[in-house]
């Protein structure tokens, strides 16, 4: 059943990355096509390094005789961490420059695997502790470096979201190549050598970053304690970027428990002594995020993306309560998982540009930092609470309620723009809704 939904899903996304091909990205600007390329090879060596790691970082802590408990307590210091530290350095990009800062994310990382080959704990916990911080550089940094070249070199609008796409459909891939390089470094060389691995391309990143990036800013001119508080009263003085964060927040903090908890799940759902192919999953999930990623580019061309991320978050808390109705149905199951995981497809181009939209310039990488505080206290309470599986994901289809909620908020709004995709609503006419 697995493989046949993987190659079903696979024909899908292929189907639908080959009509957006030929149907929405058609006539391109060879500059823009240039500028896509330069961004989307350097950001995929960057989620390179990041999905390598994920396979084996669980069996690696395992085989150095870490407890349950303390691999635990390294998950944990790692998003706490992106909480505290990473908040403040990530938002270091306005002020002192957005390609400077993905330079230390490769840094930073890199350092992170390197610590993977001592077994002592101390040593270990400094290295989630700059992974923690990695992560929320390369979820701010290198999307507030595209948005300003962007509209610095002038292209249109709806080039922004193509390559928002694109990056979404190249992590998608990366993930399912990332998956199998890992498993056939740690095969032949042991659980660290994916770490190895991951390394080498975070160096290339780095290189490739200092040599084909110029430097953009955000404020050079505030301090980090303003940034701060700038970013804050935009937070609190327009309900429209509020709406946005918590829309991120919650849809982020759901993905992240899923990612912990399909496991366990499909695993329930199986029939009795049944093992399911992780592996397989893993990729057919993958497969249906590409899917996702092209699927955003041709629904875009009929409605705006606020409107579109009303239905998205509708549909993944339909999904992610099929455990709840349907505990013991795997085909229910999985294909739930299958559509939340196309969901997740679009969200991630569909965010970008509602941020590139609503966000201000001078503090945005300071803003989607803020953002993601209350995502890594979701995923710090789950991990710590040993909360039934029924628990989680009642919370997980509550969360995604809730931002479907906000998000309608944000829809409803007066000022907002028909949004071309990457067009500032803040200063757009206003629509009649």
């Amino acid at each position: 059943m697995f493989h046949a939904f993987f190659f079903g899903a696979s024909a899908v996304a292929v189907g639908l990355f080959v009509y957006t091909r030929s149907k929405v990205e058609s006539c391109e600007d060879p500059t823009f096509t240039i500028f896509q390329r330069s961004y989307i090879t350097i950001y995929a060596l960057a989620v390179a390094g990041d999905w390598l790691q994920g396979p084996h970082v669980y069996a690696l802590y395992d085989s150095y005789g870490m407890t349950k408990h303390q691999i635990e307590l390294l998950f944990i210091a790692g998003f706490g961490s992106s909480l505290v530290f990473g908040t403040v350095i990530g938002s270091f990009a306005d002020k002192f420059g957005r390609r400077n800062n993905c330079f230390l994310y490769a840094l930073l990382y890199g350092v992170s695997c390197l610590t993977k080959h001592v077994p002592v704990m101390e040593v270990l916990m400094v290295g989630r502790f700059l992974g923690g911080i990695a992560t929320s550089i390369l979820f701010s940094a290198f999307e507030s470096w595209l948005m300003h070249e962007h509209n610095k070199r002038g292209f249109s609008d709806d080039k922004l979201g193509v390559v928002f796409s694109n990056a979404a459909l190249a992590n998608s891939l990366i993930a399912i190549a990332a998956g199998y390089v890992a498993q056939f470094a740690a095969d032949i060389f042991g659980f660290v050598a994916p770490f190895d691995v991951a390394l080498l391309v975070l160096l290339l990143q780095a290189v490739l970053v200092l040599t084909n990036w110029s430097e953009n800013y955000g404020d050079e001119k505030a301090t980090t304690s303003e940034s701060f508080v700038k970013a804050w009263m935009v937070i609190r003085s327009d309900h429209r970027v509020l709406c946005l964060g918590l829309v991120q927040a919650l849809f982020e903090g759901a993905m992240y428990t899923f990612v912990l908890e399909w496991t366990p799940a499909l695993t329930q759902a199986a029939p009795i002594g049944a093992t399911i192919p992780h592996g397989v999953i893993f990729a057919s999930f993958m497969v249906a995020a590409a899917a996702g990623s092209s699927l955003f580019k041709i629904l875009t061309r009929h409605t705006r993306v606020e409107n579109l991320m009303r239905h998205v978050l509708l549909v993944s808390s339909i999904c992610l309560s099929m455990p709840l109705v349907f505990p013991f149905n795997l085909p229910v199951v999985f294909v739930a998982f299958l559509v939340f995981e196309m969901c997740v497809g679009i969200f991630w181009p569909s965010m970008a540009c509602l941020r590139g939209a609503y966000v201000p310039e001078e503090t945005r990488s300071t803003t989607i930092n803020i953002f993601r505080i209350p995502l890594n206290l979701i995923v710090i309470v789950i991990l710590y609470q040993n909360f039934s599986m029924h628990t989680i994901f009642q919370c997980c289809a509550g969360f995604l309620l809730l931002a479907a909620g906000a998000q309608h908020v944000l829809y409803s709004s007066p000022r907002v723009t028909a949004l071309p995709v990457g067009k500032s609503a803040v200063h757009g006419e206003e629509e009649s809704l």
